[in-house]
This record gives C-alpha cells, sequence and structure tokens, in this order.
C-alpha cells in the first residue's frame, strides 16, 4: 500500500505540523527565536557577562572613588583650580588621578570599543556566515518566510545588545556622576568620553549590528563583511564627531581686556577670538607677531576676547541629538536590509 503525499508535506507529514515544527525550532516564532539564540549563545553569553561583569566592576569602582573624594574634600577641585576651598588639594586630586585615573580609561575605552565589537563578531557573521554557508536555504524551505526569519536574525541580538549596552552605560554614568569632569580630569566633551556616557554607545552599538547584518546580507562573505562593518561604524563615529559642535547654538562668553578670559573646567571650548568695539569678531590672535601688543590691539579696535562654548548643561541634549540621528541611520539602514531581502527571496 503507497502512501500519497499531499501538498505541502513530504511524505511524513505536513511542513507545517506543529510537531515536527518545534523539533525543527523554525515555525512558531518561539522556536525561531529559539533557533537565532543557540546559534549565537555565545557571543550573547559573552556579551551578557560582559555586560555584568562590567557594571559590577563599576559599582566597586565607584564606592572607592566616592571614599577618597570625601575623606580628601576634593569634590569639584581640579589640579589648578581658582575656587578658595580648593587651594590645598592639588597633591590630593594628583594622587587620585594616578590611583584611579587608569581604570576610569579603562572603563571609558570599553564601552568605546563596544560598537566596532558588536559590528565585528555579531552584526557582520549574523547574516553573511549563513549566506555563505548555505544553512538559510533550511530555513526557508521551511514555513518560513524570509521576512520573518530576518526580523528574528535581527531582533534577538538587537534586544540583546540593548540590554547590554543600556546596562555598561548606566552602570559607566553613575561611575562618572562621581569623579568625572574636574576632579580626574575625564570631561564629558573629550571625544572618549562623549562615546561612553549614556545614550551615546546604544545608539552606536545598534548602528553597528544594523551596518553589520546588512554588509553581510550585501556581500554574502563573513570576512569581507567584518572589514567593511568596522570601516563603516568608525567612518561614522567620525562624521558625527565633526557634527556634533554644531548640534546645538554655542553660548558666547565676552571677557573685555583687562580681564581673564577663563571659562569652567567642564565647558567645551569650540571657538574663540577677537571682537572689537563695534561687535566685529577677529581671528583667534591677531597681533602676536606686532611688535608692540597693545599699540595692535587699539589699531585693530579690540575690545575684548569671545569663547564659544558649549557649557556643562548642553552635555545631555547633545548627547540624546546625536543619538537620535544614529538611531535614525540604523533604522534606515534596516529597512533596507529588509527590501533587499523581500527582492532576493521574495
Amino acid at each position: 500500500m503507497t502512501t500519497t503525499a499531499h501538498p505541502g508535506t513530504n511524505g511524513r507529514g505536513t511542513a507545517g505540523d506543529p510537531g515536527q515544527a518545534r523539533e525543527a525550532g523554525l515555525a512558531p516564532l518561539g522556536g525561531l527565536a529559539w533557533l537565532v539564540w543557540r546559534q549565537h549563545r555565545l557571543v550573547f553569553g559573552v556579551l551578557l557577562a560582559a555586560a555584568a561583569g562590567g557594571a559590577v566592576w563599576c559599582a566597586v569602582l565607584r564606592g572607592q572613588m566616592a571614599g577618597f573624594i570625601d575623606a580628601h574634600h576634593i569634590a569639584g577641585c581640579s589640579q589648578i583650580s581658582l575656587d578658595p576651598r580648593c587651594a590645598h588639594t592639588q597633591e590630593a586630586v594628583t594622587t587620585f588621578r594616578d590611583t584611579y585615573g587608569p581604570s576610569l580609561r579603562l572603563a571609558e575605552m570599553g564601552l568605546v570599543l563596544l560598537p566596532a565589537l558588536v559590528g565585528l563578531f555579531l552584526g557582520a557573521p549574523l547574516i553573511a556566515r549563513e549566506l555563505e554557508a548555505g544553512t538559510h536555504k533550511l530555513v526557508l524551505t521551511q514555513s518560513v518566510g524570509p521576512l520573518r526569519w530576518l526580523a528574528a536574525k535581527t531582533g534577538l541580538p538587537a534586544l540583546v545588545v540593548l540590554t547590554a549596552a543600556t546596562g555598561l552605560s548606566l552602570a559607566y554614568s553613575w561611575l562618572w556622576q562621581v569623579a568625572g569632569d574636574e576632579v580626574s580630569g575625564f570631561y564629558w566633551y573629550s571625544t572618549l568620553g562623549f562615546h561612553a556616557l549614556g545614550p551615546v554607545p546604544v545608539a552606536y552599538s545598534l548602528l553597528a549590528l544594523a551596518v553589520g547584518a546588512l554588509a553581510g546580507l550585501l556581500l554574502r562573505r563573513t570576512v569581507l563583511s567584518m572589514g567593511v562593518t568596522l570601516g563603516a561604524v568608525v567612518a561614522l563615529q567620525v562624521v558625527l564627531a565633526q557634527l556634533r559642535p554644531y548640534l546645538l547654538p554655542v553660548e558666547t562668553a565676552k571677557f573685555p581686556s583687562g580681564r581673564p578670559a577663563q571659562l569652567p573646567d567642564d565647558a567645551w571650548l569650540v571657538g574663540q577670538g577677537n571682537y572689537t568695539r563695534s561687535g566685529d569678531r577677529l581671528p583667534d590672535v591677531p597681533c602676536d607677531p606686532a611688535p608692540s601688543y597693545q599699540t595692535c590691539l587699539r589699531q585693530h579696535d579690540v575690545a575684548g576676547q569671545y569663547m564659544d562654548h558649549h557649557p556643562a548643561s548642553h552635555h545631555w541634549p547633545l548627547a540624546w541629538i546625536e543619538a537620535g540621528l544614529v538611531l535614525a541611520v540604523a533604522a534606515v539602514l534596516t529597512v533596507i536590509a529588509f527590501r533587499v531581502m523581500r527582492r532576493r527571496h521574495g
């Protein structure tokens, strides 16, 4: 007696049979997510474990730094400070920086490198490895559509990256609240500092994942996708760093001639020069080559110096604006990836 294979079957049951689908881990969304987890569980585990360990380390370091600052009364003091209460704290501040500076730098570097690591070891191989090995064909012959497969392949990693990056960023921001800016010399506006605080490292990590997934989908080669992902992420970080000073209008401080020109330590200086009595701006140092400095100033009708800057209150608005731009780019790249997937696989 022969068995007739009905449409949609392989002779042993329907392709959409729930029991068979559960065994393959493909049919229900939970099963597909489980498959993605199984495929990338090592990278997921390392990422989540690193985030948990980093958060604990930041908590311990915060307690140690807070104890030192309180014991030596150096909160808000820098090595050279005009604050009278910081008059005799230079040695303590120097000791603090020598003791805790390397640890702060290590934490900062970890968050700065996080997006590149996510792009290299998770984003780029995510799709490229499947296409290179041809294993995606097995999944797409089941009851899973290509767009649903891509959604699971990118959605679960995005959730893991979001969880790990957010946890690390919150832990470091909590640590930085104790010793950021003056005491440690790690200022919010530095290239490393800005990329390690708040929503910025989270946004760049998600962008790196999106860049890697799209590169893998287009190039279909793992190693090549890794190289392109790294280059693209670094390039985007450099471009946005150049645009960062212009994301918010700067504030201008004017210092009349004869008055010391000095901004707070936590202010980000983005431009400076001289201004005339009529309000016109002159180059930064138009009188340096002159034999008589005061005569030169009078000849140029200089009334004082100006400094364009972002005060510390601009930190979080700038961070959220840049993070929003980065997430918008990540969303566009994700939409492109889905369009490419639909065009190639229907």
